[in-house]
């Protein structure tokens, strides 16, 4: 039955287990191994030990035995998921296939039902996770099973894995290949397809016009960025603020916390902006750290009262840009059905930089006006492929050790990061038990602030995690953004309204 703890509401996970160094083997002759990429090496350094946690709420109680028989037919086919990560004699590291115990990657708490808080012990148990490390001699994945009725779900899943196994977007594509519609047992999710863009303009010299003056903003967007993103390395230094991180952060405890949004009100706001949804999460966020910031400089002013926000403030986001073309999900789930993977796999990422206009806006929807201005002009520049480029050249040239402190300096300049993933519209199960909210999120990087915003069915599911030490109040921060989301929403129905009204 796998690993079972005996835990209370207010009992914690195992202290630090003390576990062997990285296992050193060559492997033996007919045993097929691959290199692993310059990403997958930049996430297992000791300065940037990333992993990523994903929270499943489910609607019944979790049956370990269905869990470990639809595992047995999904994940443990995937070839990252049933790899060691071993080095060569020559040092090179690799990826070496090994026979997994499935029982070994399974956590199954026997929790008290009757608990007072089960909210706040799932929370606890979810921050508590990272205090022990995963066992390097087993492929670097777990699952915990929880039998806990939440105020959302009847039962919860949690699942962690090393970052270096794949990027978030290839990781929640293969989460969702292991689940399957509920209401076509037979089919794996769908995502929302994109809306088209509109038609290019009629005519030679229009077309040949755009073309040009795309490819002058691009040349032109790219060198500024470019400028920014060395500049950020060699010196440029984020504002010094209340969610900032400082030295040795990555490896400080995270709370992780998160709080549901309406998807419809987030539509509103989209549809009466003329925006994006990933524009809004960006305007909500910008607005949310205004209003929470604005208060923690009003409590060291002690002027409560007022506008209390630095004029120059720089506040900046680290985003990690998929440059992978997109997963088809149905083509995960044949690739573990026929116990390979046919579609590209590993950490294909790109680093983009956005700033954040933190100040006090008069009306709310402006935070998204100016979100839309930012990404579009970002959506004009070759920021991410080229990051990801000089990236590997960095590796080639001078070793994974300089990547990764040049990567890890470039992350403690900004203040945090930030992620949108698309989830199916529909409802899953997760081996035939109802998926209620999914819930992602990351560690190890050096970084106070972390958001995440996660689509599903109806709802959007932010999800903050921060250093307690530099940011002790994160449900205030969810709060904030519920708020600045509800203020937006209010004033784009004002706008229709005024709109539709006869004149």
């Amino acid at each position: 039955m796998g690993s079972t703890e005996k835990m209370g509401s207010n009992q914690r996970l195992p202290e630090k287990l003390k576990l062997p160094e990285r296992i050193r083997s060559g492997g033996s002759d007919g045993e097929l191994t691959e290199p692993l990429s310059p990403a997958a090496r930049l996430f297992a350094q000791p300065n940037f030990n990333c992993h990523i946690i994903a929270v499943l709420g489910v609607g019944e109680r979790l049956d370990v035995d269905a869990v470990k028989a639809g595992l047995q037919v999904t994940l443990l086919r995937h070839p990252r998921f049933s790899c060691l990560q071993v080095q060569s004699k020559n040092g090179a590291e690799e990826w070496l296939p090994t026979k997994i115990a499935l029982d070994n990657h399974l956590v199954i708490s026997d929790v008290d039902p009757n608990m007072d808080s089960p909210d706040k012990f799932i929370e606890d148990y979810v921050s508590n996770i990272p205090e022990t490390p995963l066992d390097p001699s087993k492929p670097q994945w777990e699952l915990h099973l929880l039998n806990v009725r939440t105020s959302e779900a009847e039962a919860v899943g949690i699942f962690r894995i090393h970052h270096s196994l794949g990027d978030g977007v290839s990781l929640m594509s293969l989460l969702l290949a292991c689940t399957r519609k509920t209401s076509d047992p037979d089919s794996v999710p769908t995502l929302p397809v994109p809306t088209k863009k509109a038609a290019p303009p009629k005519g030679v010299f229009l077309v040949v016009f755009k073309w040009l003056w795309c490819m002058l903003c691009l040349v032109w967007y790219t060198v500024l960025d470019l400028m920014m993103f060395a500049a950020t390395l060699v010196f440029l230094k984020d504002t010094d603020t209340p969610v900032k991180g400082g030295v040795g952060v990555e490896s400080r405890p995270k709370r992780f916390v998160h709080r549901t949004l309406s998807l419809d009100d987030v539509k509103v706001v989209k549809d009466m902006t003329g925006s994006t949804m990933n524009d809004v999460l960006v305007g909500i966020t910008a607005a949310g750290l205004s209003c929470y910031l604005n208060q923690k400089f009003g409590e060291i002013k002690n002027t409560p009262d007022k506008n209390n926000l630095p004029s120059s403030l720089r506040l900046r986001a680290t985003v990690l840009v998929n440059l992978r073309t997109t997963i088809e999900i149905q083509t995960l789930a044949d690739g573990m059905k026929d116990d390979k993977s046919k579609s590209q796999w590993g950490n294909k990422l790109g680093y983009i930089i956005i700033p954040f206009n933190i100040i006090a806006r008069e009306d709310p929807l402006d935070y998204v006006r100016r979100a839309k201005v930012i990404v579009d002009r970002k959506k004009k520049s070759l920021e991410a492929v080229l990051s990801h480029s000089c990236g590997a050249l960095i590796v080639k040239v001078f070793g994974i050790k300089a990547a990764a402190a040049l990567s890890h300096r470039m992350l403690r300049n900004t203040t945090m990061s930030f992620s949108n993933i698309v989830g199916p519209a529909e409802e899953i199960g997760f081996f035939g038990n109802p998926i209620r909210y999914i819930a992602p999120s990351v560690y190890g990087h050096p970084q106070a602030l972390t958001f995440h915003f996660q689509s599903y069915m109806n709802m959007m599911k932010v999800v903050v995690a921060v250093d307690e030490s530099v940011i002790p109040d994160p449900h205030q921060l969810c709060e904030d953004l519920a708020e600045s989301l509800n203020l937006m929403k209010d004033a784009a129905s004002r706008n229709k309204s005024s709109l539709e009204d006869p004149i």
